[in-house]
């Protein structure tokens, strides 16, 4: 059940901090904030894109 929602939940992670990045360039919020938060969610989804299909060894 988790498997299933991580993907959607981080792609609205990502979009919630897009639209904080936009409010951050009306200068409604710190930019420093902001970006380092879509950062971090780019960063999270692409470690877990990358790390779901690893060769984990032989048994």
């Amino acid at each position: 059940m988790i498997k299933q929602l991580a993907i959607p939940m981080m792609i609205l992670f990502i979009i919630i901090s897009f639209i904080l990045h936009l409010y951050a360039l009306l200068d409604l919020i710190p930019i420093y904030l902001s970006s380092s938060l879509l950062f971090l969610s780019f960063f999270i989804f692409l470690l877990y894109i990358n790390n779901r299909n690893r060769f984990k060894g032989f048994k």
